[in-house]
């Protein structure tokens, strides 16, 4: 009855350390130093969240960036869905290379983006900018693919194109430690400098 006993106290410790007390103690650590990256990294403007430098967008209008395919509205549905037509879920369409839906929705997309960039061929355009990543969230975009839509944009704008490229260089990240990856631009954040220097004309 004894062991029965100890094992009983020490089931109730370690359930009390491991359940509470280190969870609560890891929640406050990363609350306290790394308040933003724990609470997803959400973006802010006057007060009111307009999304995270994690995730990425759509954006379609002419005067920003326009980021890599993206799969953000997978849980978006009209207001009259019902619930059991609803079927979330993140991730890519995972098309083969050899799927003729693919190349189709890339020869559609190539053909927008070029129509909106005049002076642009489809051999100047990086691939980034028409595949998705492996997750279909990808905010970034690399530096390449931001440089070939500054003269739409500076189109589109009236801003001047100095200004923009200061924009894109002020929210280009290089490689993590150095080494490790490419440079990459955030879109959301390099498309909120655009609007304020819009709004600010």
């Amino acid at each position: 009855m004894k062991k029965l006993l100890q094992a009983f106290l020490m089931g109730i410790i370690f359930i009390v350390i491991c359940g509470f007390v280190y969870p609560l103690l890891v929640t406050a650590i990363s609350q306290i130093a790394f308040n933003s990256n724990a609470n997803g990294s959400m973006i802010k403007v006057n007060g009111k969240i307009v999304g995270s430098s994690l995730i990425g967008q759509d954006f379609k209008d002419p005067r920003f960036l326009h980021g890599r395919v993206s799969y953000v509205n997978y849980n978006t549905f009209p207001a009259d869905t019902k619930p059991e037509d609803m079927s979330p879920g993140s991730g890519s369409a995972n098309l083969a290379v050899s799927n003729p839906d693919l190349l189709k929705r890339i020869e559609t997309d190539t053909a927008v983006f070029l129509e909106s960039n005049p002076g642009l061929t489809i051999k100047d355009l990086p691939a980034d900018l028409f595949t998705s990543s492996f997750s279909g969230l990808e905010p970034d975009i690399s530096p390449q693919s931001a440089e070939i839509q500054l003269d739409g944009i500076v189109k589109a704008t009236g801003i001047e194109k100095s200004k923009i490229e200061q924009i894109i260089k002020n929210n280009t990240s290089g490689r993590a430690l150095g080494i490790f990856g490419e440079p990459t631009v955030n879109v959301l954040k390099a498309n909120l400098d655009i609007l304020s220097s819009i709004q600010g004309k």
